[in-house]
């Protein structure tokens, strides 16, 4: 009897823990503010955001992100398009996913403060978000939940061909008035790298009388973009915004001169995959705000970061989810614009600009990013 006692409890942990890692990393968490302005969820992997929900001039929700219905398709879609999580040890692109510590221009002789990591981007000429695996597509733990809040932590030993043992925290907060906050803290046990970014895609009509985001109003608070090679990576130098299709100073349709964007994202991309640097600071005033007359649905962003990516999600090409009429539909080109609050882009290559992307023992990050939504007028 005492025997068939352990063989039951035996197969009720079996049981429990095959039921566990089915869910987990893909474990969803919901948080809601009081007062139902905003719902948000996520998954550990990656510390994903998988939908978010807020409400449109109608006072109806819409799921304004895009996704999967099937959250493991974000480690295993083999396109890759990086929906939502948060990017790291290092976002963008690094050059011949190489970089020395001092940093120093490329080429550098090997040495041994000279680091390579795996390249996965045009064809080996790069390393984009961290490397084959990046933070993106590792497990994180859910520490601290609340109705309002959930914590992540990451430990990121060395991957990818990194020096040094990273520990990350994230933490997603949403509170009342249409206010969704995202914060990231990490420390290092040696001198690395680190540049994250939050990759979201955003469509604020949700598909509903829209499949593109041409005719959502963008504003960026930017006067320069950086200059890249062929291979999306910088040069050095920088575009000045003015005359150009790069000019959302004074709010404008992302579509307003589409025409001209041809091959500005690298032959045959048509539209925008580039890093614009803030011409001020922006941790309390929005540096980017996006809205949609369709919806009335209106977003501002304020962060601590120096720049911001917009990318029009050229080659995207991936089963929408259900409440966005999929999946016998797919997310195409221009149905998102992902803007990602970044550092600048390959500083770790690019002596010339003075940014130090270098942390360590006695010197943290800190990474954060506020998304507040309101009705446009």
């Amino acid at each position: 009897m005492l025997r068939a006692a352990y063989v039951a409890l035996a197969s009720l942990l079996t049981l429990s823990t095959a039921v566990f890692a089915a869910d987990y990393p893909f474990d969803v968490t919901t948080i809601s503010a009081p007062d139902g302005s905003v719902t948000a969820k996520f998954v550990s992997f990656g510390a994903t955001m998988t939908e978010l929900w807020v409400k449109d001039k109608f006072g109806n929700a819409r799921d304004i992100i895009l996704g999967y219905d099937d959250n493991s398709r974000l480690l295993t879609d083999p396109d890759h398009p990086v929906f939502n999580p948060i990017v790291g040890r290092y976002a963008n692109r690094i050059k011949n996913g190489t970089f020395s510590i001092p940093i120093t221009k490329l080429p550098q002789p090997d040495g041994p403060n000279v680091y390579h990591i795996p390249t996965n981007d045009h064809d080996g000429q790069d390393t984009l978000h961290g490397g084959i695996y990046g933070w993106d597509r590792r497990n994180w733990t859910a520490i601290s939940k609340s109705k309002t809040s959930v914590t992540y932590h990451h430990l990121d030993a060395a991957d990818e061909g990194f020096p040094g043992t990273v520990n990350a925290y994230a933490t997603h907060t949403v509170q009342n008035g249409g206010i969704l906050k995202t914060t990231v803290h990490a420390t290092a046990t040696e001198k690395t790298p680190i540049m994250l970014t939050q990759h979201i895609y955003w469509n604020l009509d949700a598909f509903q009388g829209s499949d593109n985001i041409l005719n959502h109003h963008l504003h960026v608070d930017s006067s320069k973009v950086v200059a890249t090679d062929g291979d999306a990576v910088p040069t050095g130098d920088f575009i000045n915004v003015n005359d150009t299709p790069f000019d959302f100073r004074t709010p404008q349709k992302i579509g307003y001169k589409f025409n001209e964007t041809v091959g500005l994202c690298l032959a045959p991309c048509q539209g925008y995959d580039h890093c614009w640097i803030y011409d001020h600071a922006h941790e309390t005033n929005p540096g980017v705000t996006l809205w949609s007359d369709l919806s009335g649905i209106k977003l501002d962003i304020t962060t601590n970061q120096p720049a911001t990516q917009v990318y029009t999600a050229y080659w995207l090409n991936t089963p929408r989810k259900v409440v966005h009429g999929g999946p016998s539909v797919n997310y195409t080109s221009f149905s998102a614009v992902a803007i990602e609050q970044e550092g600048y882009i390959d500083a770790i290559n690019t002596p010339e600009w003075g940014v130090d992307q270098i942390y360590g023992p006695g010197k943290d990050f800190d990474w954060s990013a506020t998304y507040k939504f309101s009705i446009a007028p």
